[in-house]
């Protein structure tokens, strides 16, 4: 399994290509859709390069989840995120940073969950899940 500076720059480079930015711009913290520009259509890209890097299958949907609220007042009321819709995120984006979002969890700021760290943090789990599972078929 790649080591975790391994992930993270083959992941500056899949955004590098990807996204058509410096690798300078690029740094733990960045948010892929306020501080390098990602539109929807990037997280495809993003994602196919991904899984060519690194040899692996993601799901559609699961690193980069479409409309998680779909509006529903269960999880969203006045431009916030509800204590159900945070427990909801903390599932569908189990290696986001919820915690920090929750402090401040307004429904307009769900893309700053998407950080370049939060994507290096996929692919330790993926690639460590993908290594047990190879482990105990042998």
């Amino acid at each position: 399994m790649p080591s975790k500076q391994e992930i993270y720059d083959k992941v500056v480079a899949t955004l590098v290509d990807s996204l058509n930015v410096d690798p300078e711009e690029i740094r733990p913290d960045a948010t892929l859709q306020g501080d390098l520009g990602a539109e929807s259509i990037d997280f495809l890209d993003i994602v196919f390069r991904l899984e060519r890097g690194f040899g692996i299958k993601i799901p559609r949907g699961e690193l980069f989840p479409e409309s998680i609220f779909q509006g529903d007042p269960e999880y969203v009321q006045d431009g916030k995120v509800t204590a159900k819709g945070i427990e909801l995120l903390r599932q569908k984006l189990p290696f986001a940073d919820i915690d920090t979002f929750a402090q401040d969890p307004q429904v307009n700021k769900i893309s700053d969950l998407f950080t370049v760290e939060m994507i290096c943090r996929y692919l330790e789990q993926k690639l460590q899940a993908e290594e047990a599972t190879a482990q105990s078929a042998s």
